[in-house]
């Protein structure tokens, strides 16, 4: 294996030939290009998508090295922000069975290979006009060979409440939704072989559902805590109510300028029952009470917030059913996160308080603190012209992206 750093080579087209990594198997005769760029956190999305589109590069690698290319782009903002698609790499150095520790998802493999994949969207026609409804995330699910023999999906469904023809595995592809009868369903996954790869994900079947609707589902419930809002000294604690075979990564990706706080999660949800919270020291729960739905994507919003002091250290948090029974309750200790909060570094303290910026700030503020970073150097005249001319929000984005 060869690893070549700023490497320039000669391509017949004028393109960008100075890959930042370039990864060189010989024996297998590939070639991988990893692109890397660090934009503002506004731009992330629209240069991720830039360099996915723009295969110039490894067309002409494939074409005058006669050999399998791959670029890969690898696209952070300047304090940390990546795409809400960023994708799972699971590389395989042979047969057997490998496991993602972020997503439960387990391979039986024939031989070495890559896999690349991630969760998309359901779309709710093809499950309406299939009498199905989600049982989980969708996984869409790449490599270069067809050497998954056999696919572990992670159910939600409690042991004393499994049918063997309660869950089914959708196959789809190019528009069309193919059901796929399960090998075998475990106490944690359900198995499914597989011939080629596409998206694939859980389903159950809606009258079957329906009969069962007094069977409760496994659930996990997530924290996630925001900054203190000095204006008020109050801070708001949100809390998730999920299905459990809903990666935490995924959630977290999607709020990840709140903090997550670890701590035992499990327990089971009925779907459509309603749930309330209590907090002995909160200052205000909102709602009063929810139902929990069976929720898998792709925006995860919380259940409910729980508004506590800001100097509040430890919590005691209860979530009950509509009898008043306890689900689940835990001891929370807050200042661990609230000392790891305070003793960050400038640029990730400003990553955290990304979003109460872009939301509160007044656009009279702005404008001082474009002229401010103008008068510093910091940005040149057309970038502070064309932050000017954006929406509020998006001028806040600009400019505490920037600082």
């Amino acid at each position: 294996m060869l690893v070549c750093l700023d490497f320039l080579f000669q391509t017949d087209k004028k393109l960008a030939n100075e890959p930042d990594i370039m990864v060189v198997e010989k024996g297998q005769k590939t070639k991988v290009v990893i692109d890397v760029a660090i934009p503002l956190n506004s731009n992330v999305e629209k240069k991720e998508h830039d360099k996915r589109e723009n295969r110039g590069l490894e067309e002409q690698l494939e074409q005058m090295w006669k050999v399998k290319s791959k670029v890969v782009p690898v696209v952070t903002g300047a304090l940390g922000a990546v795409t809400l698609n960023v994708k799972e790499w699971l590389q395989c150095p042979g047969p057997g069975v490998f496991q993602c520790t972020l997503t439960g998802l387990v391979f039986n493999i024939s031989q070495q290979a890559e896999l690349l994949y991630k969760t998309v969207q359901w779309d709710e026609k093809l499950l309406q006009q299939s009498n199905k409804m989600a049982a989980g995330p969708v996984f869409n699910i790449k490599s270069s060979k067809d050497v998954v023999r056999q696919l572990h999906l992670p159910h939600c469904v409690p042991k004393d409440a499994l049918l063997s023809n309660c869950l089914s595995v959708v196959h789809i592809s190019d528009g069309d939704m193919n059901v796929l009868k399960p090998l075998k369903i475990t106490d944690t996954h359900v198995i499914v072989e597989l011939s080629h790869l596409s998206s694939f994900g859980l389903v159950w079947d809606i009258i079957r559902r329906f009969w069962n609707k007094e069977k409760p589902v496994l659930g996990q419930v997530l924290l996630f805590l925001h900054l203190p809002n000095p204006k008020t000294q109050k801070q708001n604690l949100s809390v998730f109510l999920l299905p459990s075979n809903i990666p935490v990564e995924e959630v977290r990706m999607k709020h990840r300028y709140s903090d997550y706080i670890p701590a035992p999660s499990n327990c089971e949800f009925f779907k459509d029952c309603r749930y309330t919270v209590l907090c002995p020291v909160a200052c205000r729960i909102q709602p009063e009470e929810e139902k929990f739905h069976l929720d898998f994507g792709p925006n995860y919003h919380p259940t409910f917030e729980i508004r506590l002091p800001a100097n509040t250290e430890e919590v005691s948090i209860t979530v009950q059913d509509q009898t008043q029974t306890d689900v689940w309750r835990r001891d929370i200790d807050l200042s661990d996160n609230r000392s790891r909060l305070q003793s960050l570094p400038p640029d990730k303290h400003l990553l955290l308080i990304r979003k109460q910026f872009v939301d509160q700030v007044s656009v009279s503020t702005l404008n001082q603190l474009l002229d401010s970073l103008f008068q510093q150097g910091i940005i040149n005249m057309e970038e502070m012209d064309s932050a000017r001319i954006k929406p509020r929000a998006d001028r806040a984005r600009d400019v505490i992206d920037v600082v």
